[in-house]
């Protein structure tokens, strides 16, 4: 298969295998696992955090996070498309008792700063009170500048405000960065945290490990988050075997997300000519966006059914959603992608007749 759904469908590569064959284990409950212990140490270390916490998923570490800001009654403001609003089962109110203020996302992904500004509360019992701001990057796949992120802090600390960074896909944000600016992508990635007082980090999108996500703050703010893991049902036991697998994607799997963002520019330029020139897909395919790993195309809702059926048949896997009457395509690169699927895919569209 050639599977853009996501980048949560790689699977581990033969070296990563061999670091979790050979991670010396313990039991992470008590604190013991040498390989959960070194992950988290190095994550802390990597990205100028005082500690960290393995946690099972990015769900999991951003609900840990966002109780580890507000208690019961308090909200966090959020962004309308924000995974921790609208993707995490509503978590953060089912299980957290925070109250969620969102706010809309504009085409950039960012949230206009008076409309932050505006919706912090004032201290009166008549309102839940705002306690953290959440930022998401990437967001769709699109960068945060870090003059944004820079101007969203300065508020949040000027109004008492915590901050908390959903960096589930903060190293394809790093690489942008770095790709842009010809820097280093670790430098690129510990500038980006440095604005705020914890952050999330998956393990298994674009870095390539089987499971698990990194909950990152100071080392009171993760000393409780350990309690609130084991609440939640997110303690494991002899973890090391898959904290050496996000230990080696660290290490070895962050200055290739470059490569994914090439090759999407790739995918997105043939699939944009198709929507210019293809007998059938003139007019009715539309690359919508394209940025960092993740594309969106628009398909004619008339036309839809039949593309899909023709790249599920040439085994080419992409999810769907309805967007304004048509049909949008979420392609997404990753490790298990290379050039040939690219072709290949590019090759299927150049066949479709409808």
């Amino acid at each position: 298969m050639h599977d853009f759904r996501s980048d949560t469908v790689t699977r581990p590569t033969a070296a990563m295998r061999e670091a979790m064959l050979a991670a010396p284990l313990g039991d992470d409950v008590f604190g013991d696992d040498p390989s959960v212990n070194a992950l988290q140490d190095r994550a802390a270390d990597m990205l100028g955090f005082e500690a960290a916490l393995f946690a099972p998923s990015g769900t999991q570490a951003n609900l840990i996070g966002l109780m580890g800001h507000c208690q019961r009654g308090d909200e966090a403001i959020v962004g309308q498309t924000w995974h921790t609003y609208r993707w995490e089962g509503g978590g953060m109110a089912t299980l957290g008792s925070i109250q969620p203020q969102p706010i809309e996302n504009r085409a950039d992904g960012t949230m206009c700063l008076h409309e932050i500004a505006a919706a912090i509360k004032p201290d009166d019992p008549h309102f839940a009170r705002t306690r953290l701001v959440v930022l998401e990057n990437t967001t769709g796949g699109q960068v945060l500048p870090n003059t944004y992120i820079a101007e969203v802090a300065a508020l949040a600390q000027g109004r008492g405000l915590a901050m908390h960074l959903d960096g589930a896909r903060l190293f394809n944000a790093a690489a942008a960065n770095a790709t842009a600016h010809g820097t280093d992508v670790y430098d690129e990635a510990r500038a980006i945290c440095a604005h705020f007082d914890s952050a999330s980090v998956c393990l298994s999108k674009g870095l390539g490990a089987p499971v698990g996500s990194l909950l990152l703050g100071s080392r009171n703010f993760i000393s409780a988050a350990r309690r609130t893991r084991k609440m939640l049902g997110g303690a494991m036991r002899q973890a090391g075997l898959l904290a050496a697998a996000g230990h080696y994607a660290l290490e070895h799997h962050v200055r290739r997300m470059a490569d994914d963002h090439a090759l999407l520019r790739t995918l997105a330029d043939g699939l944009a000519e198709a929507g210019r020139s293809h007998p059938v897909l003139r007019r009715r395919l539309e690359v919508a966006s394209a940025h960092t790993n993740i594309l969106f195309t628009d398909v004619h809702s008339d036309i839809a059914p039949s593309l899909l059926a023709w790249l599920s048949q040439h085994g080419i896997g992409v999810t769907r959603s309805l967007c304004g009457g048509q049909i949008r395509l979420r392609w997404v690169t990753h490790l298990d992608v290379g050039p040939d699927d690219v072709a290949h895919t590019l090759d299927c569209v150049e066949r479709f007749t409808g």
